[in-house]
């Protein structure tokens, strides 16, 4: 997996898969965030989705699409944004950023 020194410290948590929708990387905040299910490193998305969740994940590896969606947990929403990376043009997996939002959020129209 190419370089991902940049992502390592970041405030959200970066998930990053391949093709397949196996785990190549996870910077320390997911890492964290996922403890629970332990090393996801080299684990197949398809063993921690439901069939429907697994369903979008193939449809953005094939159609290039993106997803969006805030969730609450434990008292704390997230922004998740998932979105296929690329190399050379090619589809090569995905990354998803899961990013903490207050309770209240500004929203501005430019």
């Amino acid at each position: 997996m190419d370089n991902f020194e940049w992502a390592a410290e970041l405030s959200c948590a970066v998930t990053v898969c391949d093709r397949e929708g196996f785990v190549l990387y996870q910077n320390l905040k997911a890492k964290k965030t996922f403890e629970s299910y332990g090393d996801l490193i080299g684990k197949s998305l398809k063993d921690c989705h439901g069939e429907r969740s697994w369903k979008m994940i193939e449809d953005m590896l094939e159609s290039g699409g993106s997803n969006s969606y805030t969730i609450e947990k434990r008292g704390v929403k997230k922004l998740i944004h998932q979105t296929p990376w690329h190399k050379n043009g090619e589809i090569c997996g995905l990354v998803e950023f899961s990013i903490e939002i207050p309770e209240t959020m500004p929203h501005f129209i430019r």
